[in-house]
């Protein structure tokens, strides 16, 4: 039986910052959902987002809406 400790640190969410595909560019998805965000919040999704901006600004603008977590 797997100890449920072992199981469980590796379903941690890691901090964008630490991404090792973090400074890639923001994927179909994030570009897609962060634009239905930020229609919502009223705000500017700017040009050339990495992934780990896309996430951080996905996590405040879902904060903003009521769609967080």
């Amino acid at each position: 039986m797997a100890d449920q400790t072992s199981a469980d640190s590796g379903n941690k969410i890691k901090d964008p910052a630490d991404w090792t595909t973090g400074e890639e560019p923001a994927t179909g998805a994030q570009e897609s959902y962060l634009h239905t965000l930020a229609t919502e919040a009223h705000e500017e999704v700017p040009e050339d987002l990495t992934k780990a901006d896309a996430s951080r600004m996905i996590d405040e603008l879902q904060e903003k809406t009521g769609r967080g977590r």
